[in-house]
């Protein structure tokens, strides 16, 4: 996976509207459904002060809600509008990968490995990139100084390694 330029306000506009149609629709999604399994399974008549029992049948018609949103968010992922939402959830997940891996990847970077080098590079330059898109300067300051130490390791051990070399694959080997 390689980094790509993305229009910090395009992609800010393109995800609020998602997250607010998926939040919207799943909450009205949830009540329709939850009413319609009711209507069809529930119990309807209760005595004065007793529960009608139909918890279940509400968790349910939230949980198809769910399914349903999920569902058709994913099946959107490839049209242009979601094209910088759905590419910075898959770094997103790239990046919680590479941290589960975090640990072993920098004993072996500390070896001079290559691979090593090559992801770290690349952890940190998403990282950067993904922090400055969420507007999450908070650790900026430590991932910079992260990535310096890197670029530094790469350059006094006469490397020619980017971030740019970084492929998945380099993380089964890690």
């Amino acid at each position: 996976m390689q980094l790509i330029d993305i229009d910090k306000t395009v992609y800010r506009k393109h995800l609020n509207r998602v997250i607010t149609v998926f939040v919207a629709s799943l909450a009205i999604l949830s009540v329709l459904l939850g009413q319609l399994l009711i209507q069809f399974f529930g119990q309807t008549q209760v005595a004065s002060g007793e529960s009608t029992g139909n918890l279940h049948l509400n968790v349910l018609g939230v949980l198809v809600a769910v399914i349903i949103c999920a569902g058709t968010l994913y099946s959107q992922r490839e049209h242009i509008y979601f094209k910088e939402v759905f590419y910075v959830s898959r770094l997103k997940a790239l990046q919680n990968r590479i941290y589960r891996k975090l640990k072993s990847i920098k004993q072996q970077a500390e070896k001079d490995d290559v691979d090593a080098l090559i992801t770290l590079s690349f952890y940190y330059a998403s990282l950067k990139f993904v922090y400055l898109l969420d507007d999450n300067t908070l650790t900026l300051n430590q991932v910079d100084s992260d990535f310096l130490a890197i670029k530094q390791q790469i350059q006094v051990r006469g490397l020619n390694v980017d971030e740019r070399d970084f492929k998945v694959e380099m993380l089964e080997g890690l």
